[in-house]
């Protein structure tokens, strides 16, 4: 089991951390100093550490750095009772994984505890395959309950040869997903082959995917292998499966069936040994029930599905993912607490990628070192009044009341259960009726409906 260090110097906030952690069958070390707990740190094989800010003698946040530097694969949450969002950022700037505040709730001590121990776990896994000359282009970065699920499923994803079925919006991050699992699989010495099934033409996605002979085909002049071929021992990644043409969708079911297929223009069968795993952004189902894709091939690749969160349904990951962003580009920027707000509530319709573009368009565009919140809304190319500002006119206010006095993350739970509600009552509570009318998965409003417990106790709602 993993090893906390809790460093307070109130014996009382030790004690009761130390009582929360040891029931959930952590081992637990405490300091009532930052010298004492740099000193079991030397000793003792420590995965977390519970870091109070104002500390005698040394300071939290010059401990912070101290384990940083010299403990550079340890998680660290910083606590205090005097919490602002400079400090928060500060720290996070400094390596902290999440900010704490006092009175301490113990749900959200227990949800950070192992949200950074994933996350440990899952640093820790990479750094041993880039040891072994492995490299992921990025990790999935996040803290959030959907994110820490997602990794979670990899991982035990990973553990087979499964076929896995990503889902979820354009840049939500289905090709790292995929990278990552393939890194974490005992395949992971052997190739991994990505085929962009739309990027493709109709007349030549059978040849990318199978080979051909020379002479098969006009402009044939050579024999190619396909990708079917090229991730023989590894993972072959089907991206925007739903766009595949019929023809090569029954060729695909036979590979997958039978792990043999023959290039265009011969007759000679090639064998292969392939994990497949497929992404998409539509709606299979809905699309089997328009004749778009094949019933049987969807049932062959949805054998492990994984949805992919959009950006705004984690947004508590947003600040996080461009400090680590603007690191990869070797920015220190220091963010103001307006222009967090600002990341934070915009919808982020591109999702990670639109992410990634921010940070990209910060180091060109913007020449100060700290980012207001009007410049943040510059950048957002926000235009008028922010998302939420404004929005409570004298309908919107009675419709709403109470809810602007609610948290981020309660008012959109708020939102959320009463659109479903809403929609679910109108579409007579038809599971997939209401999926249809709203634009999600099936299983994904399923799971949605059990959250909020809107699906009817001992009835059984149709699908």
């Amino acid at each position: 089991m993993a090893s906390i260090l809790i460093i307070d110097d109130e014996a009382g906030i030790r004690s009761a951390l130390a009582s929360i952690l040891e029931d959930e069958k952590y081992t637990v070390f405490s300091a009532e100093d930052a010298e004492t707990g740099l000193e079991i740190l030397t000793r003792e094989a420590i995965d977390l550490v519970f870091l109070d800010v104002l500390l005698p003698k040394l300071g939290g946040m010059e401990a912070l750095e101290r384990i940083r530097r010299d403990w550079l694969f340890v998680e660290i949450i910083i606590i205090s009772g005097h919490a602002n969002v400079d400090m928060a950022v500060k720290a996070i700037k400094l390596g902290a994984f999440d900010f704490l505040e006092k009175p301490l709730s113990l749900d959200r001590v227990l949800t950070l505890a192992r949200n950074a121990l994933a996350m440990k776990n899952l640093r820790d896994e990479n750094r041993k395959l880039k040891s072994a000359g492995y490299s992921l282009k990025e990790d999935i970065i996040g803290s959030s309950e959907q994110i820490v699920e997602v990794r979670e499923k990899l991982k035990q994803a990973a553990d087979s040869d499964a076929r896995v079925l990503l889902t979820g919006e354009n840049g939500s991050g289905k090709e790292i997903a995929a990278r990552t699992l393939h890194y974490l699989s005992a395949r992971s010495g052997g190739p991994f082959v990505e085929v962009n099934c739309a990027a493709i033409p109709e007349t030549l996605i059978e040849s990318e995917l199978f080979g051909h002979e020379k002479g098969a085909f006009t402009d044939a002049h050579s024999a190619r292998r396909g990708r079917f071929e090229m991730a023989h021992n590894g993972t072959l990644f089907l991206d925007e499966i739903g766009d595949m043409s019929l023809p090569a969708q029954a060729k695909v079911l036979r590979v997958i069936q039978e792990q043999k297929f023959e290039r265009l223009g011969s007759e000679k069968t090639i064998e292969v040994n392939v994990r497949l795993v497929a992404a998409t952004n539509q709606n299979l189902e809905k699309a089997c029930d328009e004749g778009r894709f094949r019933r049987d091939l969807f049932f062959r690749l949805n054998v492990i599905p994984i949805y992919m969160p959009a950006l705004r349904e984690r947004a508590q990951d947003v600040p996080m993912l461009l400090f680590h962003f603007l690191k990869t580009l070797k920015l220190e920027l220091a963010v103001e607490d307006g222009a967090i707000d600002a990341l934070c509530s915009y919808s982020w319709p591109g999702n990670v990628r639109e992410l990634k573009n921010l940070a990209e368009r910060i180091a060109v565009m913007h020449r100060e070192k700290t980012i207001s919140k009007e410049a943040m809304r510059d950048l957002l190319n926000i235009k008028g009044k922010s998302q939420g500002e404004g929005a409570q006119g004298d309908g919107a206010q009675g419709a709403l009341a109470g809810v602007f006095d609610l948290g981020y993350s309660e008012a959109r739970d708020f939102f959320e259960k009463s659109y479903l509600e809403a929609n679910f009552a109108k579409n007579g509570r038809v599971i997939s009726k209401t999926a249809e009318s709203i634009g999600v998965y099936p299983s994904n409003l399923h799971s949605k409906l059990k959250k909020y417990k809107i699906l009817t106790a001992g009835k059984k709602e149709e699908k």
